[in-house]
């Protein structure tokens, strides 16, 4: 007798943070099971993004809604909906796509990033967007074979897109 798990249809379940002043889009793949809890991106303590993006920006955040919109970031997902099990990417299936060329349509956003390998291949894959495409490693716990040193590395050219004039 084989046991499967049923995974219910989820739909994204909180909007892009962005606003007129935003230069780059930061796209992970769908919310962690805390990050959905919690309403907000990354929330996850053992994800390294919010650290990261501390060290690149060289700046103390308190407010992660506040930093991203003072630092030009736009943050949301590739993924509006899809079947989950708990956090893990590699369990998702039956994916739609959000429509990210017309989020970015009439915006200031210059260019677009995506956080880890299921992101930035579904990304790859079923988006049509005219912007530069830079694919980033992941910053999960579960991507333990990157240091946080080298993450840092990675995500500098984040701040060159969105301090640019």
């Amino acid at each position: 007798m084989s046991t499967t798990l049923k995974r219910d249809l989820l739909i994204h379940p909180f909007e892009p943070l962005w606003n007129e002043h935003s230069q780059v889009l930061i796209l992970g793949s769908f919310p962690s099971v805390v990050s959905r809890a919690r309403n907000f991106y990354y929330a996850n303590p053992g994800n390294r993004f919010w650290r990261v993006m501390a060290a690149v920006f060289e700046a103390d955040i308190t407010d992660r809604r506040q930093f991203c919109l003072d630092h030009g970031i736009a943050l949301w997902d590739v993924i509006g909906s899809c079947r989950i099990q708990g956090s893990a990417d590699a369990s998702i299936s039956d994916v739609t796509v959000n429509d990210i060329a017309a989020f970015t349509a009439g915006t200031k956003i210059r260019a677009v990033f995506t956080t880890g390998t299921k992101a930035s291949r579904l990304y790859a894959q079923n988006v049509q967007c005219d912007l530069p495409h830079i694919a980033l490693p992941s910053t999960s716990g579960a991507n333990a074979r990157m240091r946080t040193e080298d993450l840092i590395k990675a995500y500098r050219i984040i701040r060159t897109y969105a301090e640019e004039d």
